[in-house]
């Protein structure tokens, strides 16, 4: 069996995989490494019982800098390496991408090479793809829309010009499920605040706007078979099959939180589109106070959960992606092949269990 190591293996996709390799017994060693301690990342008791598994070793490292990177990678012979450590905040300068997701990158991928890495598997973000309704393949025109995704197509541009680089990209849509911090779950804290509010949500742009989606779960099985089967110097989009929209997810939230929500329509979204800053601005304000009390009320004095929303992520572009090469070329089946309330439930419950989201579902 092969050695895993697992950078950025603290964060959302990370946990579920180091979790995913130990119930599956997929490696004989597992080195996690992350510049956050696993003790105040929120981990739920399955995703610990992972983490103290004999077979997972953690280290803390900066993989910002050359020492960190060394730092990772030093002793063991490993046959994976998967890149998921890359500043994930939206909103950020331009100078943190290039450190925390380009050089990052590179150097991480350096480094996989002077150890003859059997595998090294890039994790970008198919927010690369240029915005258009119709599903981006992998051969689509890219035209990032976040700076996060800039830096992210950057890098993948760079680390294919690596020589001797056993490289596979991977590009996920939307991805969601237990621990989801940033992808769909801004939208469920939100939601939350609207039964407190006993207001109706309300959406820029409409129904149709796509923001594709993929199960955490699913993301850790691909990834798995793209360490296998991977071919050297592919990309892979990783999508689901329901085509997730706007409407979807607010018939989702309306089922779960027992809410109105409704779309402002393009004309008004244009109108907002000249002030978004300001817009922005005012939901953060509206959410965030609410937010904070219902915690209050129910004795959360801490969480990782927030509904604060960036300027980037309110644009109306849409995030439409083809996930089937993967299966057409590899023979993978998404086993959670649309968003389901279920699944978005799953997610609370992560949260839910922890006592870091209010009991109100």
């Amino acid at each position: 069996m092969p050695t895993v190591l697992v950078l950025g293996g603290v964060g959302f996709i990370g946990r579920n995989l180091v979790k995913y390799l130990v119930e599956n017994k997929l490696a004989t060693k597992i080195r996690v490494v992350d510049k956050v301690l696993p003790a105040t990342a929120y981990f739920s008791k399955s995703i610990q019982e992972a983490f103290d598994n004999p077979i997972v070793e953690f280290k803390q490292a900066n993989l910002s800098n050359a020492a960190g990177v060394a730092k990772s990678f030093e002793g063991d012979k490993w046959n994976y390496v998967i890149n998921l450590a890359a500043e994930t905040k939206y909103g950020q300068t331009e100078e943190v991408y290039k450190e925390k997701v380009f050089d990052l990158s590179v150097n991480c991928a350096k480094e996989a090479v002077k150890h003859h890495v059997d595998r090294f598997i890039e994790v970008s973000h198919a927010q690369v793809y240029d915005s258009d309704k119709k599903a981006s393949k992998e051969d689509a025109k890219t035209k990032p829309w976040t700076l996060l995704a800039k830096y992210k197509l950057k890098a993948e541009e760079e680390l294919r010009q690596i020589p001797e680089l056993n490289l596979v990209i991977v590009r996920p849509a939307v991805v969601y499920g237990p621990a989801d911090v940033s992808g769909i779950a801004p939208r469920l804290i939100a939601a939350a605040v609207y039964t407190e509010l006993k207001e109706k949500m309300q959406f820029l742009w409409s129904g149709d706007l796509r923001l594709n989606t993929v199960h955490v779960y699913d993301v850790c099985r691909a990834l798995w078979l793209l360490c296998e089967k991977g071919k050297n110097g592919e990309i892979y989009n990783l999508a689901d099959l329901g085509d997730t929209d706007q409407k979807k997810i607010n018939t989702s939230l309306e089922n779960i939180f027992n809410i109105k929500t409704e779309f402002a329509g393009t004309a008004l979204s244009q109108m907002a589109k000249l002030n978004l800053k300001s817009i922005t601005e005012d939901v953060n304000d509206k959410h965030l106070k609410p937010w904070s009390d219902l915690c209050k009320r129910h004795g959360i004095l801490n969480t990782p959960l927030t509904p604060y929303l960036d300027q980037e992520l309110l644009y109306n572009n849409h995030l439409s992606v083809d996930g089937t090469k993967i299966s057409e070329q590899l023979g993978f089946k998404y086993e959670y092949p649309e968003m389901k309330d279920e699944f978005l439930r799953d997610s609370l419950n992560y949260f839910l269990e922890q006592q870091l989201f209010p009991p109100i579902v």
